[in-house]
Parts: C-alpha cells; sequence; structure tokens
C-alpha cells in the first residue's frame, strides 16, 4: 500500500461510528466514592453492549534504562488489592516490572465510546497464588505457558510448533501441572481515569486520586 493509499484510507474512517457506538451520558456527580464500583458497572456495560474482547487491556512498562514498551494483555480480575495480570517473570515485560514496578493500564471500549486508564505500582503474586491463577484457564492458556521461553529470540515457526505440541500434550495429560515462571502480577493503582466520549467532543474525563485517606475525584479538560 504506497502512503498516499494509507492517508486516504484514513481520512475515510470515522470515530465512534452511530451505526456502530452509542455515546451515553455520564453524570460524574453520580460516581462511585470508588473506582472499582464504577469500573465494574462499566466493564458489564460494555460486555452487555457486545464490545469484543472487553477483557483485553495495553499493558505499559519501562525497561531499567527507562524505555517505554506497550503491549496487550488479558485482565484475570480486579479487587481492592489492584487489577491482575500474567506472564511469565522472565519475559520482556516481566524483567521490565522486575526493574521499574510501576506500570499504567489503558481499556478502550469504543461501542460505548469509553476509556479507563490507570497507573500505579505492580506487585508479584506468591508462586503458589500465581500457579493458582493459570489453573484456573484454558489448557490452551497452561500449554502457552508450558511452552515457555516467552520473548526469546526464536530460530524457526517449526521449533515453536514442536514445543507447542509437547507443551499441548503435557497440559491436557496433567491440567495441574506447574509453570515455575508464571507470574500473577496486580497494579494497585494510584490514579484511575474514566473517559466517556461526546458526540461535540465535549468528553467528560473523570479522575479518581488515591490518597492516605482514601480516593479523591476531579474532572479534567478532554
Amino acid at each position: 500500500m504506497a502512503q498516499q493509499d494509507l492517508h486516504e484510507l484514513l481520512r475515510s474512517l470515522r470515530v465512534w461510528d452511530p451505526e456502530k457506538t452509542q455515546l451515553r451520558p455520564f453524570d460524574p456527580d453520580t460516581a462511585p466514592p470508588a473506582p472499582l464500583t464504577l469500573f465494574t458497572h462499566w466493564f458489564a456495560e460494555a460486555v452487555a453492549a457486545g464490545q469484543p474482547e472487553p477483557h483485553t487491556m495495553s499493558l505499559a512498562t519501562a525497561d531499567e534504562e527507562g524505555n517505554p514498551d506497550v503491549r496487550i494483555v488479558m485482565l484475570h480480575g480486579a479487587d481492592s488489592a489492584g487489577w491482575s495480570f500474567g506472564t511469565h517473570a522472565t519475559s520482556q515485560k516481566g524483567r521490565a516490572l522486575d526493574a521499574r514496578p510501576y506500570a499504567a493500564l489503558v481499556f478502550y471500549w469504543p461501542v460505548l465510546g469509553r476509556q479507563v486508564r490507570l497507573r500505579g505500582p505492580v506487585t508479584a503474586s506468591p508462586s503458589q497464588e500465581s500457579q493458582a491463577d493459570l489453573q484456573a484457564r484454558s489448557t490452551g492458556a497452561l500449554a502457552a505457558a508450558l511452552t515457555g521461553r516467552q520473548s526469546d529470540e526464536l530460530n524457526s515457526l517449526e521449533e515453536l510448533r514442536r514445543a507447542s505440541e509437547v507443551a499441548w500434550q503435557r497440559a491436557r495429560e496433567n491440567p495441574a501441572e506447574p509453570s515455575p515462571t508464571w507470574t500473577l502480577y496486580r497494579l494497585r493503582p494510584d490514579t484511575v481515569e474514566f473517559f466517556q466520549g461526546e458526540a461535540e467532543r465535549q468528553h467528560v474525563r473523570l479522575e479518581y486520586r488515591r490518597t492516605e485517606s482514601g480516593w479523591t475525584r476531579r474532572l479534567l479538560w478532554p
């Protein structure tokens, strides 16, 4: 595709097409005192609205030299301890979190014109809890974890195919087999921002900030 074709394609696209997106009113004065309650409500509404894979989120980290990186991961849960996700401690993101245990998450639900952004410190769960998280997932998730070597250089797709076949067999034969480097991480947010799009670009942005006495709220300019 030529660069001109790309620009023409970009100009042809719309943001929040009314045929696909329902921009709902959001009154921040009615928001609950803590962000988890609002997140749970918005997440349920995204699911009900048919948002594909609403549990996917962008995870942004920085390595020991401060170089940023971002990728898509799956939300494993959210509670008073934080928003959780899993990966190998030896992967690129695992090493980055070991060097700088602070990260950001972004959820984007375009069917409702909504985003949720979180920033905060990240902690690794104990091995027993991490393995329990893995065992609660699908056979495919266990097979992927058992394949291992995430982010290492791969010599060929054939090498991956062979390793994957062995991992799938192990996962089917022993659903409780551990993957030693698999780790459940939790981000305990310092800030949580809820963004609701509006047709006239009067977007509503509500930010929660953690304090020693609880959460404070403030509005942000769009």
